[in-house]
């Protein structure tokens, strides 16, 4: 078994987490993880309410007596989403575990850690991440430009980024973005981290609550059919290719505005694609990893693959290189 500072500090068996995706993380994939030994999060606003969180927190917990947490992501928005309701139910449901994402966590941590919840923040840049471990965060997850989603705007894939905040980062650290199996978790612990979050490897598992055809359509793919959209607006998002995303960069790059391009990316549209299985539907996120996932395992043989994987590399091919010694 594999123990960092990581799993030390959060309570869990291995160095590996899934982390909060929009409509993906729920409670059978969750839990599926949390047995595995692994971290599993729920997404916080893949629920329309508090109340509906509060009882796919529950629904989580017949299905695991392992710990497992909750991702909350906070966005700027017209009309923002009761972000103090839905971290009171993280608290009154008694989940100790919270992702957070998005904006600075900073006034979110007092209630957390006063009701002996431990955060765990994504970040995009070391900038961000030393900033988030100055107001008190317990863990950090660094989030390589090969990531599904938003990957900052500084474009830094994860073997300089992870190296560069371990330099600055003493709190426990995941490396986020392009991380599929043991080789990753290896590479992931010699740049400095304590362990990976895994996104689209974790899309594409039996319990995974999308679509048969878009897993299938994950393990089609190669490193290069992603989009990123919004780059001229600065709110760059790695997407999965197709003909929709396509459209919205063509739209942006010819000087078109976000009102240019609502309708195609709206989250109904994106939702219908995990739902019905056509991956040409809408816009749906997925990272450059898909490039080396090869099948659909269950989240439990996944996870004992990796740990199997990077423990062979450290005792094995790692161990067995010739190291001179000088005289």
């Amino acid at each position: 078994m594999l123990s960092t500072a990581f799993t030390k500090t959060f309570g869990i068996r291995h160095p590996i987490v899934q982390g909060g995706m929009q409509w993906v993380g729920r409670a059978e994939l969750v839990a599926a993880v949390a047995n595995a030994g692994a971290l599993g999060l729920l997404t916080a606003l893949t629920q329309p309410t508090p109340e509906d969180l509060a009882r796919e927190i529950a629904r989580t917990r017949e299905l695991t007596d392992q710990p497992f947490g909750v991702n909350l992501t906070i966005l700027p928005a017209i009309t923002p989403p009761p972000y103090e309701e839905y971290r009171q139910v993280i608290i009154e449901s008694g989940v100790k575990i919270v992702e957070t994402a998005g904006s600075n966590p900073a006034p979110h941590l007092p209630d957390f850690h006063a009701a002996g919840v431990k955060v765990l923040h994504k970040c995009t840049s070391v900038r961000h991440a030393i900033k988030a471990q100055d107001s008190g965060v317990d863990g950090i997850s660094i989030d390589g430009f090969e990531c599904a989603g938003h990957p900052g705007e500084d474009d830094i894939p994860g073997l300089v980024l992870i190296a560069a905040a371990a330099e600055q980062i003493t709190i426990p650290m995941v490396a986020s973005g392009g991380f599929a199996d043991g080789r990753g978790l290896v590479a992931a612990l010699a740049l400095g981290a304590d362990g990976i979050n895994m996104g689209t490897r974790f899309m594409c598992t039996a319990e995974s609550p999308i679509h048969q055809n878009i897993k299938e359509a994950i393990v089609a793919a190669k490193e290069t059919d992603t989009e990123l959209i919004f780059r001229p607006l600065r709110n760059t998002a790695r997407v999965a290719s197709n003909t929709v995303s396509r459209e919205v960069v063509e739209i942006l790059d010819r000087g078109g505005k976000f009102e240019d391009v609502r309708d195609l990316v709206a989250g109904a549209r994106g939702r219908t694609v995990f739902e019905n299985g056509d991956p040409e539907a809408g816009i749906w996120t997925a990272g450059t990893v898909q490039g080396i996932i090869h099948d659909i395992p269950t989240a439990g043989e996944l996870v004992e693959r990796i740990i199997a994987e990077a423990e062979a590399l450290i005792a094995e091919r790692l161990a067995g290189l010739s190291v001179p010694v000088s005289a």
